[in-house]
Formats: structure tokens, C-alpha cells, sequence
């Protein structure tokens, strides 16, 4: 009987993309022989993922989960739509949610913890051949508090917990928990819906600041005005830049006669103390991925041999 190591399954997985205790069982049954091995995963349709591991995956669920003053978001990300509404896709985004909670938001120490016998990356694995289609852990977040809360808030949820958009925001606070929760979740709809850059100016990116300031004084340039003025009408005009993307400038989406800033303050009765928002992370289902697009009838003609 030939010894199976770990190097021996971690290639099997790699060049199969099935489960590690698939592959293990694999080399067993073939006595360690690699290509005897790879043919009986295929036999058995267990090696599928490898197959569709190129594939685009943009579609998927944001999921968030919170427990007192700790808070995270995960991605993982599908090829369809489709598969968002997989009780197993769900299942599988809300315990990545808890590992991460647990874990941490590094995402390769998320897929290297274990979840009863097999980590989360051999989850993935499997739940890729059993629903047949491409899915990444893409990224994950946390925020954490020593008092206080951390809420959270998923728009367009397709189950709770998990939809197209999920923020969670922390607040450091010793007043009332309860209190802050419902703060927390207002202020949590409010960076889905306003989609703040930073907390105030100085989070800002620096080139950010400094292109916001060039096209400003560019547009100034171009209509004549002399350097001295297009200074003050950029100052000016960056203020009015910060009302729009910082979050405690911006105005309040549940009160817009009010800052974010002011709403907070005026909270603090309620609350029974100071309110310092310590962090937001907001993440959009599939941002910056360049989703494919296919041309079904350029296809259909490939595959009959049509030019």
C-alpha cells in the first residue's frame, strides 16, 4: 500500500479542484497513483471545480453578521444569480460569515479554518461541484469595539443576513446598548443609500483630494479666472465635495435637515453618553469586477462549427 502525504493530496486537489477528503480517498483507492487517481474522481463527477475555476464569478451574496461590539462582512461570489437563491450557496456564505467572525477578516486564514472535519476552502470546493458553477471567497471586513456596538444592514436581502449590499458601522460608546443598536442601523442604511468615501476629509485618499482639487481649478482656468480667485472657489468647492462623500457631513438620509454629525450629537441623549463612530466598511455585491459578456449566437456558431 503506497503512502499517501499531504503534498500528494494537495496536488491532487489542485489539479482536480475537489475536496481534500475526495482526493485522500482517491490516491487510497488507487494506491497513490495520480493519473488512476484523477480518472476515479471523474468518474464519480467529483472533479469539477478545476473545470470552472477560469469562470467570471461577479453575482454571489455580500453577507454580515454582528455579535455585540464585533462586527463582519463577507463576499463570496457566484457566476449566476441564480445561485444566490441556493439554500446550500446561502448556508455557505452565513458560516463563512461566522468563521470570519471568529477568525478574523484575513481571507486566507478564513478558508484554512476548519468547520467540523474540512476547512472553509474545501467547503467552497465541494459546494462548487455539487451547484456546478464557479465561487470565491473575494474579501471580507471587520470592525470591532471595546464598548459600544457594531451594527449592520443588508439591502435587497435574500435571506437575512446575506443580499446585494451589506454595511456595518461601530459605534464606541458606554450608554445604552439598545439605544446605539437602533442608531447603528439607521446610520448603516445611511452609508447603503449616501455611499460615503471616508468618515471626514482627513480618511480621504490624498490623489483623490488632489484630483478633485485639479479639475476644480482647471474648470476655473478655462473660463479666465485669475489664480488668487480659483483658489478660494476651490476651497470653496471642496467643502462642498466633502458634504457629498464624507460621512459625517453628509446629510442625514433619516433627517436631511441634519448632518450625520448633528444626528449623532443630538443621539447622545438618548443614549445616555458620547458617540464616536469608529468605523464603516460598505460592500456592493461584484464592484470592480470586470464581468464578461458573452455573445450567445458567436457561441452557438462555435460550437456547430459556423463561422
Amino acid at each position: 500500500m503506497a503512502m499517501i502525504t499531504a503534498a500528494m493530496v494537495k496536488e491532487l486537489r489542485e489539479s482536480t479542484g475537489a475536496g481534500m477528503m475526495d482526493c485522500k480517498a482517491a490516491l487510497t483507492e488507487n494506491n497513490g497513483d495520480m493519473q488512476e487517481a484523477q480518472d476515479w474522481l471523474r468518474k464519480k463527477g467529483l472533479s469539477k471545480a478545476a473545470k470552472k475555476a477560469g469562470r467570471v464569478a461577479a453575482e454571489g451574496l455580500i453577507g454580515a453578521l454582528t455579535s455585540g461590539t464585533k462586527g463582519v462582512l463577507v463576499e463570496v461570489n457566484s457566476e449566476t444569480d441564480f445561485v444566490a437563491r441556493n439554500e446550500q450557496f446561502q448556508g455557505l456564505v452565513k458560516m463563512i460569515a461566522q468563521v470570519a467572525l471568529h477568525n478574523g477578516a484575513d481571507v486566507e486564514k478564513i478558508k484554512a479554518a476548519k468547520v467540523g472535519d474540512v476547512t472553509v476552502e474545501t467547503a467552497i470546493s465541494d459546494a462548487i461541484a455539487t451547484i456546478g458553477e464557479n465561487m470565491t471567497l473575494r474579501r471580507a471586513a471587520s470592525l470591532e469595539v471595546s464598548k459600544g456596538v457594531v451594527s449592520s444592514y443588508v439591502h435587497n436581502a435574500v435571506v437575512e443576513g446575506a443580499g446585494k449590499i451589506g454595511v456595518i458601522v461601530a459605534l464606541e460608546s458606554a450608554g445604552k446598548t439598545d439605544e446605539l443598536a437602533v442608531l447603528g442601523r439607521q446610520l448603516a442604511m445611511h452609508v447603503a443609500a449616501a455611499k460615503p468615501l471616508a468618515l471626514d476629509p482627513a480618511g480621504l485618499d490624498p490623489e483623490t483630494v488632489k484630483r478633485e482639487k485639479d479639475v476644480l481649478a482647471d474648470k476655473y482656468r478655462q473660463q479666465g479666472k485669475p489664480e488668487n480667485v480659483i483658489e478660494k472657489i476651490v476651497d470653496s468647492g471642496l467643502k462642498t465635495y466633502y458634504k457629498e462623500v464624507c460621512l459625517l457631513d453628509q446629510a442625514f438620509i433619516h433627517d436631511s435637515g441634519k448632518s450625520v454629525a448633528q444626528a449623532v450629537k443630538e443621539a447622545e441623549g438618548k443614549v445616555g453618553g458620547p458617540i464616536k463612530i469608529a468605523g464603516f466598511v460598505n460592500y456592493a455585491l461584484g464592484e470592480g469586477i470586470e464581468k464578461q459578456e458573452s455573445d450567445f449566437a458567436a457561441e452557438v456558431a462555435a460550437a456547430s462549427g459556423k463561422k
